[in-house]
């Protein structure tokens, strides 16, 4: 188990941090405080003269993106692996079984270690100095 934990984890490890980067970035970008529409934003968003919203639709004008949150998207995108076709979305969702596949090792690891120190008669701490 600690040889597939070491191999995997020097491949998907890039992959991994690219993937905690950018879903920090889009949290970053969706929680920074964004000044309120100026008058002709708002005049953007009216519907031309004469619109009127098919019945059982529910019709809202596009909120006009600007500053950190037209970042979120551009964030998801990378963060899911979209920005780079099949190929990018195929290594999110590896890196995704990978991470599941480290936690789980990681422990099954440290349980085996610990047994190991329990059987030496080194009950008495959970960490090693």
């Amino acid at each position: 188990m600690r040889k597939w934990h070491r191999w995997l984890s020097l491949f998907f490890g890039v992959f991994m941090l690219f993937i905690a980067a950018t879903g920090l970035l889009s949290h970053w970008a969706a929680l920074w405080p964004v000044a309120e529409p100026t008058a002709a934003e708002l005049a953007l968003q009216e519907p031309p003269a004469g619109f009127e919203c098919p019945e059982a639709w529910r019709c809202t004008p596009p909120r006009p993106e600007t500053g950190p949150r037209s970042l979120v998207g551009f964030f998801h995108h990378l963060h899911s692996g979209d920005e780079f076709g099949p190929v990018g979305t195929a290594i999110s969702i590896l890196s995704g079984f990978a991470l599941l596949f480290f936690s789980f090792s990681g422990l099954w690891l440290y349980i085996q270690m610990w047994r190991q120190r329990a059987a030496r008669g080194a009950r008495d701490r959970w960490f090693w100095k």
